[in-house]
């Protein structure tokens, strides 16, 4: 029997809790926060999954933007997730296939934060 049970969060810092609840909120449609305490430096949003949520934490100052851990969030088509992400002013590299395997995309928050996306390859 293994000791754990799933992600419950993953967590990145960033500058500036107001900016990163829009971005987050209405740019990436992950829509309101399921716990939005700007007091403790917390903010956290659903993936669309029971688990797995994504948490945003207040960076400390003199922090950079994190390119250790990656979030990577399930998307229908990873090209077209890139243009409508583009359409909104998000920066995104271009969509990569691993054939058979995943097509996937790096994109950023506007605090230089790298995130992914991904979808089943073409066949």
């Amino acid at each position: 029997m293994t000791i754990f049970q799933g992600i419950n969060v993953v967590s990145i810092c960033v500058a500036e809790l107001d900016e990163a609840r829009g971005f987050y909120r209405d740019i990436l449609e992950l829509g309101a926060p399921i716990h939005d305490l700007p007091e403790a430096g917390w903010i956290e949003f659903s993936a669309g999954a029971q688990a797995g949520n994504i948490a945003l934490t207040r960076a400390e100052a003199g922090s950079r933007p994190g390119f250790g851990t990656t979030i990577v969030l399930n998307v229908a088509d990873c090209r077209m997730a890139v243009m409508q992400l583009r359409a909104r002013g998000v920066r995104c590299d271009d969509a990569q296939d691993f054939p058979g395997f995943v097509t996937f995309a790096s994109f950023y928050d506007p605090f230089g934060n790298r995130l992914q996306m991904c979808s089943p390859a073409p066949t």
